[in-house]
């Protein structure tokens, strides 16, 4: 999973990820090695910025 540059920084999916792996970088966000692939953020990001 990947947080594309069509990230509002909204903080959603930070919420949303049962395992913590998505984590502040600079501006927006990223996925780190934690990701299980459930895919929970993907349904939450109101901009549809995190693709596989």
């Amino acid at each position: 999973m990947k947080i594309n540059e069509e990230c509002i920084a909204c903080g959603t999916c930070v919420d949303t990820c049962p395992v913590g792996a998505i984590v502040e970088s600079g501006d927006t966000y990223i996925i780190n090695d934690d990701c299980t692939d459930c895919q929970a953020c993907v349904d939450s990001c109101p901009v549809s910025a995190i693709v596989e």
